[in-house]
Protein backbone atom coordinates (compact mmCIF):
# COMPACT_ATOMS: atom_id res chain seq x y z
CA UNK A 1 0.00 0.00 0.00
CA UNK A 2 2.84 2.30 0.86
CA UNK A 3 4.15 1.82 -2.18
CA UNK A 4 1.29 2.75 -4.27
CA UNK A 5 0.53 5.67 -2.87
CA UNK A 6 4.60 6.71 -3.10
CA UNK A 7 3.81 5.61 -6.55
CA UNK A 8 1.08 8.10 -7.70
CA UNK A 9 2.66 10.97 -5.09
CA UNK A 10 5.62 10.47 -7.75
CA UNK A 11 3.57 10.46 -10.75
CA UNK A 12 1.44 13.72 -9.60
CA UNK A 13 4.63 15.50 -9.29
CA UNK A 14 6.03 14.59 -11.89
CA UNK A 15 2.95 15.78 -14.19
CA UNK A 16 3.31 18.96 -11.55
CA UNK A 17 6.78 19.31 -12.60
CA UNK A 18 5.68 18.45 -16.90
CA UNK A 19 2.95 20.83 -16.59
CA UNK A 20 5.31 23.48 -15.06
CA UNK A 21 8.35 23.14 -17.49
CA UNK A 22 6.26 23.35 -20.24
CA UNK A 23 4.50 26.86 -19.15
CA UNK A 24 7.79 28.26 -17.96
CA UNK A 25 9.35 26.77 -21.50
CA UNK A 26 6.78 28.22 -24.33
CA UNK A 27 7.85 30.41 -26.85
CA UNK A 28 5.36 33.20 -27.21
CA UNK A 29 4.85 35.18 -30.94
CA UNK A 30 2.24 36.83 -33.31
CA UNK A 31 1.77 36.05 -36.75
CA UNK A 32 -1.08 38.84 -37.58
CA UNK A 33 -3.93 36.83 -37.01
CA UNK A 34 -3.26 34.63 -33.66
CA UNK A 35 -1.09 34.06 -31.06
CA UNK A 36 1.46 31.44 -31.08
CA UNK A 37 2.69 29.36 -28.38
CA UNK A 38 4.95 27.01 -28.81
CA UNK A 39 4.41 26.99 -32.65
CA UNK A 40 0.45 26.44 -32.72
CA UNK A 41 -2.02 29.30 -32.80
CA UNK A 42 -4.34 29.18 -29.56
CA UNK A 43 -7.41 30.71 -28.43
CA UNK A 44 -6.77 31.83 -25.27
CA UNK A 45 -9.61 32.51 -23.02
CA UNK A 46 -9.08 35.21 -20.37
CA UNK A 47 -10.62 37.21 -17.53
CA UNK A 48 -10.29 39.78 -15.45
CA UNK A 49 -9.26 39.56 -11.28
CA UNK A 50 -8.48 43.41 -10.09
CA UNK A 51 -6.06 42.31 -7.36
CA UNK A 52 -6.42 45.27 -4.79
CA UNK A 53 -10.37 44.46 -4.64
CA UNK A 54 -10.02 41.46 -2.47
CA UNK A 55 -7.55 40.06 0.20
CA UNK A 56 -4.09 38.40 -0.67
CA UNK A 57 -5.33 35.52 0.87
CA UNK A 58 -8.42 35.18 -1.46
CA UNK A 59 -6.10 35.33 -4.33
CA UNK A 60 -5.12 31.89 -4.12
CA UNK A 61 -9.07 30.82 -4.82
CA UNK A 62 -10.03 33.57 -6.98
CA UNK A 63 -7.29 32.25 -9.45
CA UNK A 64 -8.06 28.51 -8.95
CA UNK A 65 -11.92 28.89 -9.55
CA UNK A 66 -10.52 30.77 -12.96
CA UNK A 67 -8.85 28.34 -13.85
CA UNK A 68 -11.42 25.58 -12.91
CA UNK A 69 -13.85 27.66 -15.23
CA UNK A 70 -11.09 27.34 -18.63
CA UNK A 71 -9.59 30.18 -18.32
CA UNK A 72 -6.26 30.57 -19.59
CA UNK A 73 -5.41 34.06 -19.05
CA UNK A 74 -5.70 36.49 -16.44
CA UNK A 75 -5.69 40.06 -16.77
CA UNK A 76 -5.29 42.49 -14.34
CA UNK A 77 -4.66 46.41 -14.17
CA UNK A 78 -2.21 48.09 -12.77
CA UNK A 79 -3.85 50.08 -10.30
CA UNK A 80 -1.56 53.86 -10.50
CA UNK A 81 -3.46 55.66 -7.67
CA UNK A 82 -2.71 52.51 -5.48
CA UNK A 83 0.63 51.93 -6.32
CA UNK A 84 1.90 56.05 -6.34
CA UNK A 85 -0.09 57.66 -3.37
CA UNK A 86 2.32 60.59 -4.15
CA UNK A 87 4.81 61.27 -6.68
CA UNK A 88 7.82 58.66 -6.25
CA UNK A 89 6.60 57.14 -3.12
CA UNK A 90 5.25 53.71 -4.09
CA UNK A 91 3.11 51.31 -2.66
CA UNK A 92 3.23 47.29 -3.39
CA UNK A 93 2.13 45.74 -0.29
CA UNK A 94 -1.26 44.42 1.16
CA UNK A 95 -3.91 43.91 -1.38
CA UNK A 96 -1.04 46.34 -3.88
CA UNK A 97 1.07 43.21 -3.89
CA UNK A 98 1.45 42.85 -8.17
CA UNK A 99 4.22 40.69 -7.73
CA UNK A 100 2.98 38.05 -5.30
CA UNK A 101 -0.63 38.24 -7.20
CA UNK A 102 1.46 37.54 -10.69
CA UNK A 103 3.13 34.70 -9.01
CA UNK A 104 0.28 32.47 -7.79
CA UNK A 105 -1.16 32.98 -11.52
CA UNK A 106 2.45 32.13 -12.72
CA UNK A 107 1.81 28.98 -9.51
CA UNK A 108 -1.78 27.76 -11.47
CA UNK A 109 -0.37 27.18 -14.22
CA UNK A 110 -2.34 30.33 -16.00
CA UNK A 111 -0.64 33.39 -18.53
CA UNK A 112 -1.09 36.75 -17.54
CA UNK A 113 -2.18 40.16 -19.59
CA UNK A 114 -0.72 42.80 -17.33
CA UNK A 115 -2.84 46.52 -18.31
CA UNK A 116 -0.24 48.95 -17.41
CA UNK A 117 -2.53 51.47 -18.22
CA UNK A 118 -2.33 54.46 -16.71
CA UNK A 119 -5.68 55.21 -17.26
CA UNK A 120 -7.99 52.32 -16.41
CA UNK A 121 -12.03 51.46 -17.19
CA UNK A 122 -12.90 49.61 -13.87
CA UNK A 123 -15.01 51.44 -11.96
CA UNK A 124 -12.23 52.91 -9.95
CA UNK A 125 -11.53 56.33 -8.79
CA UNK A 126 -10.57 58.59 -10.80
CA UNK A 127 -9.50 56.17 -13.60
CA UNK A 128 -6.90 54.88 -11.69
CA UNK A 129 -4.76 58.47 -11.80
CA UNK A 130 -3.52 59.32 -8.60
CA UNK A 131 -5.03 62.70 -7.04
CA UNK A 132 -1.54 64.24 -7.08
CA UNK A 133 -1.35 64.31 -10.78
CA UNK A 134 -4.30 66.92 -11.19
CA UNK A 135 -1.64 69.38 -9.55
CA UNK A 136 0.90 68.75 -11.85
CA UNK A 137 1.37 72.24 -13.51
CA UNK A 138 0.30 72.33 -17.42
CA UNK A 139 -1.19 68.78 -17.54
CA UNK A 140 -3.46 67.75 -19.54
CA UNK A 141 -4.96 64.06 -19.09
CA UNK A 142 -5.43 61.65 -22.20
CA UNK A 143 -3.47 63.92 -24.60
CA UNK A 144 -0.21 64.45 -26.63
CA UNK A 145 0.93 66.12 -23.19
CA UNK A 146 4.67 66.23 -22.19
CA UNK A 147 3.70 66.63 -18.29
CA UNK A 148 1.04 64.06 -18.44
CA UNK A 149 3.47 61.25 -20.82
CA UNK A 150 6.19 62.32 -18.15
CA UNK A 151 4.34 61.04 -15.23
CA UNK A 152 3.24 58.25 -17.05
CA UNK A 153 6.54 57.26 -18.35
CA UNK A 154 7.89 57.36 -14.91
CA UNK A 155 5.34 54.87 -13.58
CA UNK A 156 5.23 52.57 -16.44
CA UNK A 157 9.38 52.04 -16.11
CA UNK A 158 9.07 51.24 -12.87
CA UNK A 159 6.39 48.63 -13.33
CA UNK A 160 7.91 47.15 -16.27
CA UNK A 161 11.24 47.20 -14.26
CA UNK A 162 9.78 45.59 -11.57
CA UNK A 163 8.22 42.97 -13.73
CA UNK A 164 11.78 41.89 -15.42
CA UNK A 165 13.46 42.12 -11.99
CA UNK A 166 11.14 39.49 -10.72
CA UNK A 167 11.27 37.90 -14.18
CA UNK A 168 7.91 37.83 -14.52
CA UNK A 169 7.95 38.37 -18.56
CA UNK A 170 7.44 35.40 -20.75
CA UNK A 171 10.83 36.01 -22.07
CA UNK A 172 12.28 35.68 -18.62
CA UNK A 173 10.21 31.85 -17.88
CA UNK A 174 7.89 34.09 -16.24
CA UNK A 175 3.63 34.10 -17.20
CA UNK A 176 3.09 37.84 -18.71
CA UNK A 177 2.20 36.90 -22.17
CA UNK A 178 0.58 40.58 -23.22
CA UNK A 179 1.25 43.49 -21.40
CA UNK A 180 -0.01 47.02 -22.71
CA UNK A 181 0.43 50.53 -21.77
CA UNK A 182 -1.10 54.15 -22.92
CA UNK A 183 -3.00 56.77 -22.13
Amino acid sequence: MVANSTIRWLFSLSVVLLTSLQLIQCNVSYDKKALIINGQRKVLFSGSIHYPRSTPEMWEGLIQKAKDGGLDVIDTYVFWNLHEPSPGNYNFDGRGDLVRFIKLVHEAGLYVHLRIGPYICAEWNFGGFPVWLKYVPGISFRTDNEPFKSAMQKFTQKIVQMMKDEKLFESQGGPIILSQSGS
